[in-house]
Order: C-alpha cells, then structure tokens, then sequence
C-alpha cells in the first residue's frame, strides 16, 4: 500500500466491484486550459496551459513555469531534450507574422535552468519550401503533435489549407519528421491530405508513436508505426483514429498505409473496436503504453469520454486471470460534467507507472486514474 499513498489516496468508496479505473486524489488543480501532459524521462510532469510549460513533479508541487507561445503540444525524447508546439512572431517583408514553430529545450528541470536550443519555424523548417516562398495560407498552418521514435527521430503532425498532390511542395497535412539537429528527413508518403480513408492524414490533432517513458536500457520498442486522431469536422470521417505502418515498397521506398490487422473485428473477443465505424466525435489526444500492457489511451471532446484499448485494438482492458469473463472488459468512461469520471473537453491523456493522467481543459483540472485490478 505505500506505493499507492506514494502516488495519491484512493477512496475506497469509489473502488468499483467490477474492474474498471478509480481516481487517484487529490485532483491536481490552479491550471488554465491544461491542453496536454506528459511524464518525462526524468520522472517530471509536464503540464501545457494558457501558462505555457508548467513543469511539476510526481507529488503534484509545481517547481517551474517556462512561458512559451501559444503551447500546445509536448514531447520528450530519450535524450531528455523537449519538443513544444506553440507559435512565434517574426519579420517577413517587414511585417509581423506569426507562424507555427516547435521549440526545442534542455535542462527543463534542472536547476541550472532551461535552455532553448533551436526553434523549427514553419515554413522554413520543411526540406520540401526551400524553393518556395512564404505564402499567406502558412499564416493557417498549425503544428498538432508531437512524437518521438527509439533513435530520437521526431515526427511532427501538421494541419493546413494547400493540399496540391501535384504540387513540389509536400501538402500541409502531413506528417513531417526532424533528426535531433533539427534536419526535415521526410515525411509521411502515402497518406491522403483530402479524402478520409484508412490511411488519411486530415486535421490531425495528436499522433503517438510505440516508445517512451521510464527509460528502457534493453527491450526498447523499435517500431516506426504510429497511431494518429483525425479532428477535422469539415468532413465526415468514419475512422478517426489510424494505425499507420512504415512499410518499404521497391519502387516507391518508404511508404504509410493502413494496418488490415485492425480491422479483424473479433466479437467473441471484445464488444468494442479502436475500428468501430464512427466510433469517435473528436479525438484529441493518444497515448500508446510502453510497458507490457501495450494499452492504448485516447480522449475525445467531443464525447467528453476517455478510452481504453489493447495493442489489437479491442475496446477495454484484459480480463483478471482468475476471472470467469473472456471478453474484454470495457473500462472506457466520461461524459459532461464536474464529477470525477467526468469530463469537459479533454485535451491530453498520458500514462506512466500504472497511472492514467487526462488533461481536463475545461474543467482546468488534471486528473488521475489507476485500474483497480493494479491496486493489489
């Protein structure tokens, strides 16, 4: 039991007979508009708001504010560098623009201080604009998130309105990826920047990649796939959240598409599916855990709802193994409002050690959960 106190009291008033996820107390509070959340490799908490980088540790004690622009997104690699999504101001023709940039920091929790290593400003940033001017469409285009491969490699979401297939110009939706100097290596061939299918790429609000924290000496997961949430409401989208897979082709060399294995939809397995047909209204934000369970997180505002599948894709968690059920267990939760499983636009999900942590924007709450069958 002192592991659990160490994380957090659990009311034992709130443990359901059935398994399922119970909040971890106290709520974590005094953010405005929490977007995103992330437990670092150095076992710290970083919170993005209206703030900017709040940066907390594992108790909750808040121990630095970096104020960055417009944050939106955060990502760590193994290196401890950090990844931020925000925006900057800078002078093109003489005037004034703001632009899409991740910030690249060190030491963010170190007591020596923060240091911003380089900015990678869009357009500048993308290999494929080098012989393309500035364009006023670029003042649409929003970087939406961030992750990171097992050799640092950063994949970058972005969204925006020039989606010209026959253009030199890669299309603003896309998926661009940096090295850890910052070079623009490529990125996503083979995904639709304008009709949604299996393997589009429209209005992409979080990507989440198959490695992360604590920090694997042996064992890291080496995967170039990634799973990505389509928010875009401007269309009709039947699948909002895809599993992409690096494939190599002879004659095209790497390419993106669909993963088949995620629609094997087994009823005799699970009553839900990461592939169900519009299962989604809004998927902001995806998490895929690095640890055995392999689960997979994701929140969505416009259900209010967070879920909880397998690394197969079925909705909910594995049975206990003394448990008569055979099925899946679904322990997705939510809906509107103030109460503990409850949400109001939820804008980050992460997951660390056993726990679930949601970014409640509208509720500027951070809350957290951890599955009762992990208590004992």
């Amino acid at each position: 039991m002192d592991q659990i106190f160490a994380q957090g009291k659990i009311d034992p008033n709130l443990v359901p007979q059935n398994v399922g996820y119970v909040p971890i107390m106290p709520i974590w509070s005094n953010f405005s508009n929490p977007v995103d959340i992330f437990v670092g490799y150095d076992e710290m908490i970083y919170v993005v708001d209206d703030k900017g980088l709040n940066i907390l540790d594992l108790k909750g004690t808040l121990h630095r504010v970096i104020p960055i622009y417009k944050a939106r997104d955060i990502i760590q690699d193994r290196r401890i560098h950090t990844y931020v999504t925000g925006k900057v101001k800078v002078l093109i023709n003489g005037q004034e623009k703001e632009l899409a940039c991740i910030y690249h920091l060190k030491n963010t929790a170190t007591a020596a201080g923060p240091v911003f290593v380089d900015t990678l400003i869009h357009p500048f940033c993308d290999a494929s604009r080098k012989n393309i001017g500035f364009r006023n469409d670029d003042l649409q285009v929003e970087f939406t998130g961030l992750a990171v491969r097992a050799d640092n490699i950063l994949y970058v979401s972005r969204t925006g309105p020039v989606n010209d297939l026959t253009s030199f110009a890669r299309p603003d939706n896309t998926i661009l990826f940096f090295d850890e100097t910052g070079k623009n290596t490529g990125y996503t061939n083979g995904l639709n920047p304008v009709t949604p299918n299996l393997k589009s790429v429209l209005g992409v609000s979080s990507i989440a990649g198959f490695v992360g924290p604590p920090q694997q000496l042996y064992g890291v997961n080496e995967s170039h796939d990634f799973i990505l949430c389509q928010a875009s409401q401007s269309q009709d989208i039947e699948y909002r959240v895809l599993w992409i897979k690096e494939t190599s082709d002879p004659d095209a060399g790497i390419v993106y598409g669909e993963n088949p294995s995620m629609l094997n939809l087994d009823h005799t397995k699970a009553d839900g599916f990461l592939y169900d047909l519009n299962k989604f209204k809004k998927p902001e934000d995806i998490y895929i855990a690095p640890d055995q369970s392999g689960y997979i997180f994701m929140v969505d505002s416009g259900k209010d709802s967070l879920y909880v599948f397998t690394n197969k894709g079925y909705e909910g968690v594995n049975p206990p193994a003394n448990s008569t059920y055979k099925k899946n267990i679904i322990v997705s939760f939510g809906g509107t409002g103030h109460g503990i499983f409850q949400f109001k636009s939820p804008s980050g999900v992460c997951y660390y050690k056993q726990i679930v942590y949601v970014a409640d924007k509208g509720n500027n709450r951070i809350m957290r959960y951890r599955l009762n069958t992990d208590l004992e």
